[in-house]
């Protein structure tokens, strides 16, 4: 069974299976200061199963504006970190039915949870909110939401050690997993780190399909990770983000 992944902007990803649609955090292009994000979610019929997921409240992977979508789609599911939780006050106040409430599953780290026939495992972030891996339609999917080797320049090596540690013994819990499709973090801001977290995963999770992600347009930083690495099992499956609204299609 073949499936098209769809990079929208920075983080979202959109995995269209056989019988439903997952989406992964979206948010609006223009949410973020001095940057302008030009992806676009496509259309799809009004009876379509969408699965929309959302990692962590920060502005650059959750929008309320998903929220919206439940008049398009009569078939909209929610699976969003508890941390982006809203009163319904605040959802009322911006023009969202409370309702919508029935549609989402709040998830914490460390959890498994079912929606649907959808099954969703999550993992601690090193940032924020939880990482996914999600089963549906007969695939494996993994996206990292901000799960990362954040060692900054700068920060010290008792917080960079710390943090290394942490994205480590994450990662090692999904060694015995197989993906089909792994949405994993490539930062540019990191300078000499920027490499660190994506080769760790590489070289320890079995990942068919690996987008690069979180690169902030800077998607120069996916050759230069290839120019580096000689191991064609690596190179192999490395996807080339090159631009928003880069459809892959029929990945097996």
């Amino acid at each position: 069974e073949s499936m098209n992944v769809l990079f929208i902007h920075h983080s979202c990803f959109i995995v269209e299976l056989d019988t439903k649609v997952l989406v992964f955090d979206y948010f609006n292009g223009d949410r973020i200061t001095g940057y302008h994000f030009g992806g676009k979610l496509p259309i799809y019929d009004a009876d379509t199963p969408m699965y929309f997921f959302a990692s962590h409240k920060h502005q650059d992977h959750f929008d309320m504006d998903i929220y919206r979508l439940a008049e398009r789609y009569e078939n909209i599911h929610y699976i969003i970190s508890k941390d982006a939780k809203l009163s319904p006050n605040f959802l009322k106040k911006h023009g969202i039915d409370p309702a919508i409430r029935e549609k989402i599953t709040y998830v914490t780290n460390n959890e498994e949870y079912l929606v649907d026939d959808v099954k969703v495992r999550t993992y601690l972030s090193t940032d924020a909110g939880v990482a996914f891996a999600v089963e549906a339609d007969g695939k494996h999917i993994y996206h990292a939401g901000d799960l990362h080797n954040w060692t900054w320049e700068g920060a010290g090596d008792l917080v960079n050690g710390k943090m290394e540690r942490g994205y480590k013994h994450q990662i090692n819990q999904m060694a015995d997993t197989f993906f089909d499709v792994a949405f994993v973090v490539l930062d540019p801001r990191l300078e000499q780190h920027k490499f660190k977290g994506f080769d760790y995963f590489m070289k320890n999770v079995s990942a068919k399909y690996v987008f690069p992600m979180h690169c902030w347009q800077e998607f120069g930083i996916i050759d230069e990770y290839l120019s580096r690495i000689s191991n064609p099992a690596f190179t192999g499956r490395i996807m080339r983000v090159e631009h928003e609204n880069q459809i892959f299609e029929g990945l097996e």
